[in-house]
């Protein structure tokens, strides 16, 4: 949380403390990934904006992008577009209708959700699926050579099309040296098999135009993927790269 020197910047602190959606110093690149990756569209959050004390950003998640509006607190009223709100009650009531925002590029949202700053932890302990004890003096190198086949992992991941640029669910499955992706989890046959005894390289990837996304660099082509969130994304890399490494210890 900030600390402002003056009297009446503490005094707004201690006010926006009640506000359930201020989420203090949460930087704008924070405020997209937490919206993008946990949020829906029309969710919305107050943080601080760098432009000083008196000054808020209001980012809101519409659809695939986020949006950030100033908000100035002036004389005790919040200003925000072209409305004058003489209280935080006043402000906050505001939201709970669910206001129709029209930006200056012409995008029409509608603030349907407010994040919350204190959001329950979600869990993501796993069962487990390998438990093998190894002999006093040995290392994880002196694991039998079929130890890769143990490491599995499965889920829905967004894949990007080939010739068409365009993006689309598919169920993945991980098992061996193969990495195979259906049209969806009931599907049998296999849409493709990918041999990761043929991929060079396994990383997070910010060229594209998404969030939580990775690719898989093969010889004759670049994969790219994008899960739903960034600790989903960073299972699938870490599992793959432990798959590769397993590989070129066999080489």
């Amino acid at each position: 949380m900030s600390v402002y020197s003056d009297a009446s910047s503490e005094e707004l602190g201690d006010e926006l403390q009640s506000l359930g959606w201020y989420h203090y110093d949460l930087s704008r690149h924070a405020a997209e990934a937490l919206l993008l990756s946990n949020g829906s569209d029309g969710s919305y959050l107050l943080r601080n904006s760098k432009e000083g004390p008196s000054w808020f950003s209001l980012s809101v998640r519409a659809k695939d992008s986020v949006k950030h509006f100033h908000v100035e607190r002036r004389d005790g009223s919040y200003m925000f577009g072209f409305n004058e709100f003489p209280t935080l009650q006043d402000f906050v009531s505001h939201f709970a209708n669910q206001p129709l925002l029209g930006s200056d590029t012409g995008t029409l949202i509608v603030l349907k959700s407010p994040y919350p700053w204190r959001v329950e932890e979600p869990s993501i302990y796993e069962s487990v699926r390998v438990h093998t004890a190894i002999k006093s003096g040995c290392t994880e190198n002196d694991l039998v050579a079929a130890a890769p086949s143990l490491g599995t992992k499965e889920g829905y991941l967004v894949k990007q099309g080939a010739i068409v640029k365009s993006w689309k669910l598919r169920w993945f499955t991980l098992n061996r040296y193969e990495l195979k992706y259906f049209k969806d989890k009931e599907s049998e046959e296999p849409i493709r098999t990918l041999d990761l005894r043929s991929c060079s390289a396994v990383q997070f990837d910010y060229s594209q135009d998404r969030v939580n996304c990775f690719c898989l660099v093969f010889p004759e082509r670049t994969f790219y993927f994008c899960a739903k969130t960034a600790v989903e994304a960073d299972e699938w890399i870490k599992i793959l790269r432990w798959k590769l490494s397993q590989t070129r210890k066999g080489q």
